[in-house]
């Protein structure tokens, strides 16, 4: 996956901010789509799937904490890493930030090289959790054809030492080293 060719979903509530942010990451060769609530961002998810959110926290209607917390508690947007992007700087609103799922917290007014750096960062993490996903079911379907193609010279050791345990004691020495 292409970084710079990602989809990106900018959450506000305040036209002057989405513009900002839009023309940036625009110019930065990100495709951008906006929402200016939360309800506007659920809508878009039935039509397009962003990479990665850029979220107001403080909008009418559902605000940015509720606006997550559906996105995280859908099967479908639940691995859609999502940035604050917000005013609110206490250590509180951090945190119930991170505990209901979002993966950074960047305050306003943006700084756009760090705004940057960060989506970045979260963009390349998440397409190495996408390729490390794909190697373990690689690896796991591997691990069950080679468990299923032992199991036949194995079921047939079994049962060889099962008859051997079984005639051991009824068989000559020579036809129990045969068998062996």
């Amino acid at each position: 996956m292409n970084i710079k060719n990602s989809t990106l979903l900018i959450i506000d509530d305040v036209p002057a901010n989405l513009m900002m942010v839009c023309t940036f990451l625009n110019n930065t060769g990100f495709n951008v789509n906006i929402a200016e609530s939360g309800e506007d961002a659920l809508e878009q998810m039935d039509y397009t799937i962003p990479d990665l959110i850029l979220l107001d926290i403080m909008m009418p209607g559902i605000n940015g904490f509720e606006t997550c917390r559906r996105l995280k508690e859908n099967e479908i947007t639940k691995d859609i890493p999502v940035i604050f992007m917000t005013a609110l700087s206490d250590t509180v609103d951090k945190i119930k930030g991170f505990e209901i799922g979002t993966v950074d917290y960047v305050t306003k007014p943006v700084q756009q090289e760090e705004l940057l750096a960060r989506i970045t960062t979260h963009l390349t993490l998440r397409t190495q959790h996408k390729i490390l996903e794909q190697q373990n079911s690689e690896l796991e379907a591997f691990a069950h054809t080679v468990a299923h193609d032992l199991k036949n010279p194995l079921g047939g050791i079994i049962s060889l030492s099962s008859l051997l345990l079984e005639k051991f004691d009824d068989w000559p020495k020579s036809r129990t080293h045969e068998t062996l």
